[in-house]
């Protein structure tokens, strides 16, 4: 499942913020980004642009026969900070996605989970 979908990639939204890179970073990692790569991510993206809000978040998505229940992140940077010509901007914002993707890579890298979770009770076998 995990290798059809994209770790990070742009979203569009009628309201402000003007720019949202959205990070599937539960499904590859297995586990919730920590404050600590919050605050890293939040430090590599103000290298490209002046302000930002990093969100963590739980996402539940319910419809039709499908749930899904998943640890997301979030980056919003608003229009203010973004450069008015829209080739620049797209630039900075494919940036921002490889950036965010970089992040996640080396977050998961790092320290990955396994996604099978055990009941209480329950024993790896190890």
């Amino acid at each position: 499942m995990a290798g059809k979908l994209p770790i990070a990639f742009t979203s569009t939204a009628a309201e402000p913020p003007s720019l949202e890179v959205r990070v599937n970073f539960g499904v590859f990692a297995g586990r919730e980004a920590t404050p600590a790569e919050l605050d890293e991510l939040g430090r590599a993206v103000l290298g490209e642009v002046g302000h930002v809000t990093i969100v963590a978040e739980h996402r539940h998505e319910l419809g039709g026969h499908t749930e899904t229940s998943l640890h997301q992140v979030r980056v919003d940077v608003p229009r203010t900070v973004l450069p008015d010509d829209s080739v620049e901007a797209e630039r900075v914002r494919d940036r921002l996605v490889m950036l965010a993707e970089r992040w996640a890579k080396g977050c998961i890298g790092t320290r990955h989970a396994e996604v099978m979770e055990l009941f209480p009770g329950e024993s790896s076998g190890r």
